[in-house]
């Protein structure tokens, strides 16, 4: 009988590129793979907080360096099964995301962080700051700017709205949001601004619908992930889409920033053979497969590789000088165990808020107190 092995990851069309080789490492390993694949990162970490809560589980897995800190009772720490020399490879930045109370807990799969996307044939210059944005999105039709309406896309629009203006929206120990705050005000304000330029129906996107939206053609601006780069290039509006740099805020650009990775179960049946997959898929190959498609890889080989083939001049050799500058203005969640419960809390008063549910006064005192009770729960 083959040896087996049950992998978790989280789907989408940016990442299936990379899937669709797992059955060739599984014939040349003589391994049967059982792939299971969910929908979204709310749906993957249903699927292994509830797998490993009673008692399965997998043997590799796909997380998010904002999100392994809440599993991290399920994971194998890497340091003693990797060398220095093989995590060299390896970007500093997505290393050190990649850690929790300095053990390695993953390996990183890209580095994900946001540009501003916009309709070359509708604007002759994208808008610097947020507030010229929201000016240039009011005049657009049929809609001006789109952004995911619920779940994490919509923490993280208020998370680096709050940046720019010059507030890190998290207390330290534990980290709890401080959102009665002039800078999470403005934020707050600026967000209602952009919700009043989309469509009906905002509040239920995520962020495949924001894409679709913007593939389609009917919004003039967003801003997405590098793995949406290649839709863009399948779509109607391959020949009008402009890249820039995000926009300013009152101090600062703040970019909405973290790291996918793939981790080691704890409780591997086959440890050895999973450490062979997880080298397989976080190779030189697999990432420059990836970065074909778009996303940013955390390999610096692979990136090097990936802006070689790129012709000069061209939208995607700009787009990889973009992503490697916004990196510097990267803006990152807080590593904590109770993470995901407080950004619940964040971006579900935010949805209330944009519904007219509750005023914004309301809103921020609820993300402050029900935050608080979240974080120390």
């Amino acid at each position: 009988m083959k040896p087996r092995l049950r992998v978790l990851v989280v789907g989408g069309p940016m990442y299936d590129h990379l899937y669709a080789t797992i059955g060739s490492f599984a014939e040349r390993e003589r391994v049967e793979i059982e792939l299971v694949r969910a929908k979204n990162h709310s749906d993957l970490n249903r699927r292994i907080t509830e797998e490993f809560s009673q008692g399965g589980g997998f043997d590799l897995l796909s997380t998010h360096s904002k999100f392994a800190p809440a599993q991290k009772q399920w994971l194998q720490p890497l340091d003693d099964w990797f060398d220095p020399g093989e995590l060299a490879a390896f970007d500093p930045m997505a290393l050190e995301l990649a850690r929790i109370e300095g053990q390695l807990y993953g390996l990183p799969r890209n580095l994900d962080v946001k540009l501003l996307h916009y309709r070359t044939d509708r604007l002759d210059n994208p808008p610097r700051t947020w507030e010229a944005l929201v000016e240039v999105a009011r005049t657009q039709r049929p809609y001006g700017f789109v952004f995911p309406g619920k779940g994490s896309g919509l923490f993280g629009h208020f998370f680096e709205l709050c940046g720019s203006a010059g507030h890190y929206l998290y207390e330290p120990d534990p980290p709890r949001p401080r959102a009665r705050h002039e800078a999470a005000r403005w934020a707050l304000s600026l967000l209602a601004a952009l919700y009043r330029t989309g469509p009906a129906g905002l509040t239920e996107w995520e962020f495949d619908e924001v894409t679709a939206c913007f593939a389609a053609g009917e919004a003039s601006l967003t801003t997405d992930w590098p793995g949406s780069f290649h839709r863009y290039l399948q779509s109607p509006i391959r020949d009008h889409l402009g890249l820039a740099p995000y926009p300013s805020g009152p101090v600062r650009r703040a970019v909405y920033a973290g790291s996918h990775t793939f981790a080691l179960a704890v409780r591997a049946a086959d440890r050895p053979l999973a450490l062979a997959l997880l080298r397989y898929l976080t190779s030189k190959e697999s990432q420059l497969l990836e970065a074909r498609q778009g996303t940013f890889p955390a390999r610096r080989d692979a990136l090097e590789a990936a802006r070689a083939e790129a012709p000069p001049g061209s939208l995607a050799t700009r787009r990889w000088a973009l992503l490697e500058e916004s990196l510097g203005h990267a803006w990152f969640p807080p590593k904590h165990p109770r993470y995901p419960q407080v950004e619940g809390v964040v971006w579900q008063n935010l949805r209330a808020f944009l519904r007219g549910e509750q005023d914004a006064k309301r809103t921020l005192e609820r993300i402050d107190l029900e935050g608080q009770r979240a974080a120390e729960a």
